[in-house]
């Protein structure tokens, strides 16, 4: 395994989703957009040097099974749904050694003009 959080990656940056997590009771009701920033570690040196999707992990197939985790359950805490995320993402490829993720979300119910609250958690391979 490579060294944490150094090395090849693969990136998916500010994937929106409209969701229902949240403590307020009308974030559960309402919902909102939350976006989500992630960096998964994966040696891609196989597929740079075949030029073969077989030898990678498809970020496409990443995004499905972030959307899955994140749709798949209500959470009061972003934090929550950021490690149900990055569970699904180990469980789903063996391949990835680690994981860092950044759960945004614009319309936090705070008196804020401008901005969002946002949580990053990074995870290394159990």
């Amino acid at each position: 395994m490579a060294t944490p959080y150094t090395g090849d990656r693969i990136i998916l940056k500010d994937l929106g989703f409209y969701g229902y997590h949240g403590l307020m009771t009308e974030e559960k009701a309402l919902g909102q957009r939350f976006f989500i920033d992630l960096e998964c570690g994966v040696d891609l040196a196989a597929s740079a040097a075949t030029d073969q999707i077989s030898q990678t992990v498809s970020y496409a197939t990443i995004y499905d099974v972030v959307k899955a985790a994140f749709e798949g359950r209500r959470m009061h805490l972003i934090e929550a749904v950021a490690h149900n995320i990055i569970s699904a993402i180990f469980d789903a490829f063996q391949e990835v050694d680690w994981v860092i993720l950044r759960v945004r979300k614009p319309e936090a119910p705070i008196a804020m003009v401008r901005g969002e609250a946002a949580i990053e958690l990074h995870r290394v391979r159990p």
